[in-house]
């Protein structure tokens, strides 16, 4: 399976769960970019994740399942980074529904870099249905995709 696949995918995620250090998973809206090698979050200064990476902790755990065909739980590092640029190319409606504008000084930038991933690519719903009512009737297992493990 091929790295560029996997960001393909990811590309279309709108949610996830991610934790990091001793912050537990939290939903979190995650904006892949294959040409930066990382998975960027906006969120806010006080919150756990935030305040996880502050106190020197950068261990990342991004888990993705739901309304996409790909499945993942990826490891990595987290960073908080300042970078304008990077936040006007990331802003959104749904960013700004959390925030007072893209000028709020709350907002906080965080970098997920993976360095391993375990993936699961899927049909979709529709797909995994058809799948399991194929395997009735033929008696075979399911076909559920492919399921792969990459490391950057």
């Amino acid at each position: 399976m091929s790295v560029e696949k996997f960001w393909k995918e990811l590309e279309g995620v709108r949610s996830s769960m991610l934790a990091i250090g001793s912050a537990r998973h939290v939903p979190m809206a995650p904006y892949a970019k294959q040409d930066d090698r990382a998975i960027w979050f906006i969120t806010a200064q006080g919150t756990a994740l935030v305040e996880a990476v502050t106190r020197g902790e950068t261990e990342a755990s991004l888990i993705v399942t739901g309304d996409s065909n790909i499945h993942a739980r990826i490891e990595g590092s987290a960073a908080i980074v300042a970078d304008r640029a990077k936040l006007e190319e990331l802003w959104n409606p749904v960013a700004s529904s959390w925030f007072d504008g893209i000028d709020d000084p709350d907002i906080r930038l965080v970098k997920l870099t993976p360095s391993a991933a375990e993936v699961w690519l899927t049909s979709g719903a529709l797909g995994f249905a058809f799948e399991l009512v194929k395997s009735k009737v033929t008696g075979e297992q399911p076909d559920m995709g492919e399921h792969f493990s990459l490391a950057f």
